[in-house]
């Protein structure tokens, strides 16, 4: 008898549920205008009682610094820039992630039957060589996920401390495909402060409503 099952449609993109107050920047296509986009929010917000001339300068830094973030974004294979644009509770929110497209190069020789190794296979032999990296369920697969702190480095025109966590995520139905997902916040200044592991809690949960998106066309 032929076999009549149809395959999953082929996973499209990702979807995610966001916090009040944070906003996309697509990296690789629409880009600026997303950047002005964001730009002029964030200037309706404080521009009561301000003239056109006063906010022209701080226009022009914030989209430099959005765009320049979105250009780091990119060169490291960025998809999306996450981050926000409202205070909250009078706070100023210092926190982004990146969501990052992945293809695996071909595995280390000593991993287990290297030549067949898929992402999921990958990731977790990343676990077992790196005490950093632990288990995680995203979309209700395995994942990993790493923590870390990074400190500050002046010479390097980094002047604080910063609190990041890495998700990495097999693509289902891509064997080499990864989905990266990078957070980083320097909290109140202090990476191993409450306000930063606060900021992650949050992180963690945007995280729990990942969900894949697939085409409509089934393939066969």
């Amino acid at each position: 008898m032929a076999d009549t099952a149809e395959a999953a449609p082929a996973v499209s993109g990702y979807a995610l549920v966001l916090p009040a107050g944070w906003r996309r920047i697509p990296v690789q296509h629409g880009t600026r205008p997303a950047i002005r986009a964001v730009v002029d929010e964030v200037l309706r917000k404080v521009s009561a009682g301000v003239s056109r001339d006063g906010l022209t300068p701080y226009r022009i830094e914030l989209e430099r610094r959005l765009s320049e973030m979105a250009k780091q974004a990119r060169s490291a294979g960025g998809v999306d820039l996450y981050l926000p644009v409202e205070y909250t509770h009078g706070v100023t929110i210092t926190a982004s992630f990146v969501v990052s497209r992945v293809t695996l190069p071909d595995p280390p020789a000593e991993l287990p039957d290297a030549d067949q190794a898929d992402a999921a296979q990958f990731i977790a032999y990343l676990m077992s060589a790196d005490g950093d990296a632990s288990p995680a369920e995203v979309a209700g697969a395995g994942a990993a996920r790493k923590e870390s702190v990074a400190a500050a480095d002046p010479a390097q025109q980094i002047p604080y401390g910063s609190r990041r966590v890495d998700y990495m995520l097999p693509v289902p139905g891509q064997p080499r495909g990864m989905l990266v997902v990078t957070f980083s916040t320097i909290g109140d200044g202090d990476p191993d402060g409450k306000f930063a592991k606060l900021l992650v809690e949050l992180f963690d949960a945007i995280m729990t409503t990942f969900r894949w998106t697939r085409d409509n066309v089934t393939r066969k």
